[in-house]
């Protein structure tokens, strides 16, 4: 009798896996329709790449390996591509091998703008059927001293439901901050690199954005694996200024107004980058430094690995780390040597430390609050995806902090 009821439980634990495995599949399969051999470019991206004002970087997917990849792009808000002062740009395009085949990948850049203008751009074979669907984007202002974007991290989806909640959280946030010129998305784009699928839910679900709106991302360890990054950097034009020890396109650092963003990549080549980021930040003359990497130098927990980056932080006046990882929300007091700045200190540049924040996750995981530590000023897991709008004018930073219910739960003010 024992025997028998022991034979039961097995085989109920047994139908139980089955069926969750069956529902894990069923979710995948309701993902965005996949591209075949199609030359009908797929997740269209822009980013940054050289000056923000004069200048856009995109990037796009076709289904056909060896077609060629042209960008238009005209003045002004017109789906009309016929007059003669069309920019016409030819892409590089490459292959890639993913799990659903060779796709074709194709990479532009636009140089040559007026700041602060309105343009509209399509990318495409060139043959009339295989464009993308026209977009517009604004190129940076001339020596402004504000802007707004957009923060957040660790989309890493697996299925389709996941990344309904990523686009959520983007759409959410936009709501929220419409002036936003730029996002910094802290890493961890999707579960699996190589799940091809996963990418075009990941950017499927915020097309509404990215083709106008520049996506700069981190490289996090669901990103770079064994010291291979080549799924996350094909999907992205990014500056080519990082560290040349590193996989390109795993740090860089571009400037947007007032601000200099340095991106880290702390998966791999930690000492190279060490010595590019003092040259990156002691060249830079705008008055605002902020770094974006994944694994927290000072979050739920510590990366001790990050300790010769966070002196080089002290020295040239960091103000603001933005981080990812931890899946839980955290947010330093200002800090200096390791040590929490006295009360009455501003930012970094005035020698009152920098401060170090996790913006949570903006998919569907999260982890259980670690414990607090000295440095921590706020620190807390709400269990709901979360973004933040950094806004710098003038002499003043603001960061706020909300969950996609439209609840604001953190603010702060850095001052120079």
């Amino acid at each position: 009798m024992k025997d028998f009821k022991v034979l039961i439980i097995v085989v109920i634990i047994v139908v139980v896996l089955v069926l969750l495995a069956l529902g894990l599949e069923w979710l995948k399969s309701e993902r965005t329709a996949r591209p075949g051999e199609s030359t009908a470019p797929y997740d269209l991206v822009t980013t940054f790449k050289e000056d923000a004002e004069t200048s856009r970087a995109f990037t796009w997917f076709t289904g056909a390996p060896g077609a060629e990849g042209r960008l238009e792009v005209v003045k002004g808000k017109s789906a009309a591509f016929t007059a003669g002062n069309v920019l016409k740009v030819q892409a590089i395009d490459s292959v890639i091998k993913t799990d659903d085949g060779k796709r074709g990948v194709h990479k532009a850049v636009v140089t040559g703008l007026e700041p602060g203008t309105l343009y509209t751009y399509r990318a495409g074979s060139g043959k009339e059927g295989e464009w993308s669907t026209a977009a517009t984007f604004t190129t940076a202002e001339a020596d402004s001293d504000s802007v707004t974007f957009i923060n957040v991290t660790d989309s890493q989806g697996e299925t389709a439901a996941d990344f309904k909640l990523w686009g959520n959280t983007l759409d959410k946030a936009f709501q929220t901050f419409p002036a936003a010129k730029f996002i910094v998305h802290n890493g961890d784009l999707t579960e699996e690199p190589e799940d091809s699928g996963a990418w075009d839910d990941f950017f499927g679900n915020v097309q509404g954005w990215v083709p106008g709106i520049p996506l700069m991302p981190v490289t996090g360890n669901h990103d770079e694996v064994d010291g291979k990054a080549a799924s996350f950097t094909s999907h992205f034009n990014l500056p080519d200024n990082g560290d040349p020890e590193a996989i390109a396109g795993t740090s860089y650092s571009f400037d947007y107004g007032p601000v200099h963003v340095t991106v880290l990549n702390t998966e791999s080549h930690l000492k190279s980058q060490a010595k590019w980021l003092k040259k990156d930040l002691a060249l830079t003359d705008k008055p605002w430094k902020i770094v974006a990497l994944h694994r927290p130098a000072y979050g739920g927990n510590m990366y001790k690995k990050l300790e010769d980056w966070t002196e080089i932080f002290d020295k040239y006046g960091v103000d603001l780390v933005l981080q990812g990882h931890n899946h839980e929300y955290s947010r330093s007091y200002p800090l200096l040597a390791g040590k929490v700045v006295p009360e009455g200190g501003n930012s970094a540049s005035t020698g009152g430390g920098t401060v170090y924040v996790v913006t949570n996750a903006s998919g569907a995981k999260f982890n259980e609050k670690k414990e607090d530590q000295y440095y921590h000023q706020v620190h807390f897991q709400n269990n709901k995806q979360m973004y933040a709008g950094i806004t710098v004018s003038g002499n003043t930073l603001t960061f706020q902090a909300y969950d996609v219910d439209g609840n604001k739960l953190d603010e702060f003010l850095l001052e120079h």
